[in-house]
């Protein structure tokens, strides 16, 4: 059940209170407000000014079923920055000697290898391809393991076998040939270290990076042991519901597995910018730290992306697990930095509104000096009328919502980005400088919007309004029958998607398992439907030419679900939303 928006509120005002001397400032009260907006239980961050931490701030709490207050000391899953940490201490061993960057991984891999293939006929995946996402392998990231599931070994995870629940991690291009984020490369990193240290991994980066660099509550332990575990925060989904177990278990710790402190990632950001600048070898050389922040290509260096070029050069990471969100961004050359995180998963941009708040208010190189225009005032009638859900690219969808005299995107059901009236139309963003116009046809309906933003303008073409303001329509009761079918099989198995008959066969090939929202369905209730067959919507490889809105009960409760058909009546997506 998601919290109340006011109870959200006094829960992060009164953890904040009590969890803090000192008084709010303008920082707290913006962080206040993103958290109570998206009802997100539980955030942690630190500010990094001059190479040192300024600012050390906890909110909320660890669980929303009776958890404790979040404080600086909550330990909380890293995601994809493991992978950032990874790296410095695979290249630690680089400089050792004992790893190497552009040889063939398979010189250094004893216990197993990456499979042959006629992609590395002429070039071999390097330790380079692996940290930058350029070696051409499979497998983007790992959704970890319940507490109490099985959990297969790294071997397993590599191989897919045993109680591995994701694919095997091969080749599928060209080393070098392009950039594709590979969760599978910093896996196969994991298994060169074992081999070349028999160290654990977890111990390995306690004794090469962690101790190092202070920091001292951070464990790569998968689970962690019983005195770390009880710090730690736990994780909760979009709709408000928690993790069972609390969290996940990783065995990819190099790709996913790092349980730490904002503090802790700012003392790594913090080392890698003192390393660049030659004051500071702790782990790497100053030599190497310049080659971890080198665009290897479309800006990835060696297990950290880069933003920008010259004195406001950024480098950062993001990272996701099961229930936890977190993102470190720093600057390369002023020792500026923020560290975020927080115990939801959350898709807005809330996360990177509070990195731009501290980037303004520290005075980062290149912050955003963007000002919001005052609002024209607008009626209810006139927003309704273009609220909706508009198609921002293929397969990515957007609502936006009335909300307060003006509109607001609405991600995972709860508001987000804020879009100021202007007239006529048209709209800007709160948050950034991006602007949209709204289309009409010669009748008046509204057929789309233009997004301008960064001097570039990008036509958006409308799906159909909110739920509650559709027209009325008569059911075509055969069409319901087909869509029938074909959310029963996609509530099955990947093999029932695939036999399908009325679903196209793009779907068929990127719906490769069960899609849980279907799972038990009991009854679909038609709503109504929308002509898009002149707005130029694809789905899935096929073009859209009408979305049909239904209700769809499952033993899991309501669900509106909307069902996008082609011109011949096959089903080539679906989406469940949440009005």
């Amino acid at each position: 059940m998601r919290l109340p928006h006011r109870s959200l509120i006094g829960i992060v005002a009164l953890a904040f209170a009590t969890g803090s001397s000192k008084p709010r400032d303008d920082l707290d009260t913006f962080v206040m407000t993103q958290m109570a907006r998206r009802h997100i239980p539980g955030l942690s961050l630190v500010v990094v000014q001059d190479g040192r931490i300024v600012a050390v701030r906890a909110y909320g709490v660890t669980d929303t079923s009776g958890g404790k207050t979040v404080d600086t000391t909550t330990l909380f899953q890293a995601g994809s920055i493991s992978k950032s940490v990874s790296a410095l201490g695979a290249l630690h061993l680089v400089e050792q000697h004992r790893l190497y960057l552009d040889t063939d991984v398979n010189a250094t891999l004893k216990t197993w290898k990456v499979p042959p293939s006629q992609f590395t006929s002429t070039k071999p995946v390097t330790l380079r391809g692996l940290l930058s996402h350029t070696a051409g392998l499979t497998v983007h990231g790992f959704p970890g393991y319940a507490i109490d599931a099985p959990k297969p070994t790294l071997v397993q995870v590599l191989d897919s076998s045993g109680p591995t629940n994701t694919a095997p991690i091969r080749v599928e291009a060209e080393p070098g040939s392009r950039w594709n984020y590979s969760g599978g490369g910093y896996t196969i990193m994991q298994q060169m270290i074992l081999d070349v240290t028999g160290k654990t991994f977890p111990d390995f980066m306690r004794v090469t990076v962690l101790a190092p660099l202070g920091m001292l509550r951070s464990t790569f332990e998968q689970p962690p042991q019983p005195a770390r575990a009880a710090l730690t925060a736990g994780g909760h989904y979009p709709d408000g519901s928690e993790v069972k177990g609390r969290w996940h278990v990783y065995p990819e710790m190099a790709a996913a597995g790092l349980w730490t402190t904002p503090s802790d990632l700012a003392r790594f950001a913090i080392e890698v910018q003192q390393a660049y600048a030659g004051r500071s070898s702790k782990v790497i050389s100053q030599a190497m730290a310049k080659q971890m922040l080198t665009d290897q290509k479309d800006m990835d260096g060696l297990g950290l992306f880069l933003q920008g070029t010259g004195p406001g050069m950024r480098f950062n990471h993001n990272g996701r697990d099961e229930g936890f969100d977190a993102e470190l961004t720093a600057t390369v050359a002023t020792g500026q930095g923020v560290v975020i995180m927080i115990n939801t998963n959350d898709d807005s941009r809330a996360v990177a509104r509070i990195r731009n708040f501290v980037a303004t208010k520290y005075h980062w190189p290149n912050a955003s000096d963007y000002v919001a225009p005052s609002a024209v005032a607008m009626s209810s009638a006139q927003l309704n009328a273009v609220a909706g859900r508009y198609e921002m690219r293929e397969n990515q969808m957007l609502a936006f919502i009335p909300r307060d005299g003006g509109l607001f995107t609405s991600v995972g059901g709860y508001p987000d980005e804020e879009f100021i009236p202007l007239g006529s139309d048209r709209f800007a963003s709160a948050d950034r400088p991006a602007h949209m116009v709204f289309t009409r046809d010669a009748s008046g309906a509204v057929t789309g919007l233009t997004w301008s933003e960064g001097g570039t303008d990008h036509a958006v073409p409308r799906i159909g309004p909110l739920v509650a303001a559709l027209t009325p329509a008569k059911e075509d009761t055969a069409l319901t029958s087909r869509v029938q079918s074909v959310l029963s099989a996609m509530g099955q198995s990947g093999s029932a998607i695939a036999s399908a008959q009325w679903l196209t066969e793009g779907a068929k090939k990127d719906f490769t398992r069960a899609w849980p929202p279907a799972a038990g369905l009991r009854r679909l209730s038609f709503i109504g439907a929308e002509d898009v067959s002149a707005r130029n919507i694809r789905r899935h490889g096929s073009n859209v030419a009408r979305i049909l809105y239904y209700r769809m009960t499952t033993a899991k409760g309501d669900r509106i679900l909307l069902v996008h058909l082609t011109s011949d009546g096959l089903v080539t997506d679906v989406d469940d939303v949440d009005e």
